[in-house]
């Protein structure tokens, strides 16, 4: 049977390295939505394209030909040449040494043409997959026609495999379809931490809002010894517990939701820890000096910006003891530099060499690397809402449709 998580969702899904994909035609959906200079066009941060090159350089090295293929930004179904994939083409040329072919479309004459003369070793691109309607409708149609250019569909684009899109799930229906290495890598981590952890279990959860993690929280509460909370949604949480929290960030409307969870943790045995100090000035102006409160005595005039040095020392303590850590928003407006203490002591503690460290993508993995700390934790996740809805325990469209192990595939 296929390892599942508590949540229902399964992981242990066939890779390339379980397939024969020597001699054929491989249609490798990449994550290249990557930032571009708004006005030269210039890529800005090509960490997704670096991220996929493993899977790439290894089907080329097999023997395989890669028609590769993405999104970038939102073009809403029609060709907008500001999200052309041709300068993502030109950079992954300069990254994998040899030419990468561009197509000038996706499913029209110019894609077919090149696919069909593609040869075993070499690389093209498809032109931008939202150009086309069909692609976020996952029309059948317009699946199919992706799926005639190749032999074998590898998802690889984990911060896509929340979205039922064409080129994400609807193309399995055509092709058997299996996980490239940084897929595989993602459900390995998150997976194996949700499912078997290293005790004991701590999760970290942060950022503005309560409302985006709501089931996160549920769940991650059945399954963690210790849920730290802080960032933004910490306010609500303590003006549930009866808090002055001043002007900070509170979602009044989740109050009794955040009573509910306080609730289960206690009656779970969960500890839940909130920052019983803050870092609170009236506007978050870098500028203003701040100052330290209570959380639960915040003037009415200020507002909570980070956790306070209390509030770090004891987070920090709990995740040195720690034998799993999952770790999903930040503690305070980091991007400031009088507001990231807390966030990168976070950061730092998850460097530990005796923690396995799993941190959940978005603005917690851009503190990892504004801190300089990427690679001395176990993994950085480079999904945003897909790292949060596998949190969830919902299924992704773009890993419930991938072949199960184990076994080869037969392709």
């Amino acid at each position: 049977m296929p390892a599942r998580t508590n949540y229902g969702i399964d992981f242990d899904k066939q890779s390339i390295s379980d397939t024969d994909v020597r001699g054929k035609k491989i249609l490798l959906r990449c994550d290249f939505n990557i930032p571009l200079d708004r006005d030269t066009g210039a890529v800005t941060d090509d960490g997704r394209i670096i991220a996929a090159l493993p899977t790439i350089r290894y089907l080329l090295d097999q023997g395989a030909a890669v028609i590769a293929c993405s999104h970038l930004g939102r073009p809403g179904g029609v060709l907008s040449p500001e999200f052309s994939l041709k300068v993502v083409g030109e950079r992954l040329t300069e990254l994998l040494g040899k030419p990468v072919k561009i197509s000038r479309d996706a499913i029209g004459e110019d894609s077919r043409r090149l696919a069909a003369s593609l040869q075993p070793g070499e690389i093209m691109l498809l032109e931008n997959l939202r150009f086309y309607p069909g692609e976020e409708l996952n029309d059948p149609e317009f699946a199919r026609a992706l799926a005639a250019l190749a032999d074998v569909f590898v998802e690889d684009a984990f911060g896509s495999v929340h979205r039922a899109h064409a080129s994400i799930e609807g193309v399995s229906h055509f092709l058997p379809a299996v996980a490239g290495f940084l897929l595989e890598q993602e459900l390995r981590h998150i997976g194996g931490a949700l499912e078997n952890p290293k005790p004991p279990f701590i999760a970290i959860l942060g950022g503005s809002k309560v409302s985006d993690k709501i089931g996160v929280i549920d769940n991650l509460l059945d399954k963690a010894d210790t849920l730290i909370i802080g960032g933004g949604m910490a306010y609500t949480f303590l003006k549930a517990r009866d808090g002055s929290i001043g002007s900070s960030l509170c979602e009044n409307d989740r109050l009794q939701y955040a009573r509910d969870m306080l609730v289960k943790a206690q009656r779970l045995g969960v500890r839940l820890l909130l920052p019983v100090d803050s870092l609170v000035a009236q506007r978050p102006d870098n500028s203003l000096n701040p100052d330290v409160v209570n959380s639960y005595n915040i003037p009415d005039d200020m507002m909570a910006l980070d956790i306070g040095p209390k509030a770090a020392n004891e987070f920090v303590s709990v995740i040195k003891d720690a034998g799993t850590v999952i770790w999903n928003g930040p503690m305070g407006i980091f991007e400031l530099p009088k507001y990231s203490n807390g966030t990168r002591m976070v950061a730092i503690a998850m460097t530990d060499p005796h923690i396995v460290s799993i941190v959940g993508g978005g603005d917690s993995a851009a503190a990892i690397r504004q801190f300089g700390l990427e690679g001395r934790v176990t993994h950085v996740s480079t999904g945003g809402g897909a790292t949060l809805e596998f949190l969830e325990g919902r299924e992704l469209p773009g890993v419930a449709c991938l072949l199960d192990k184990p076994g080869r595939a037969e392709v």
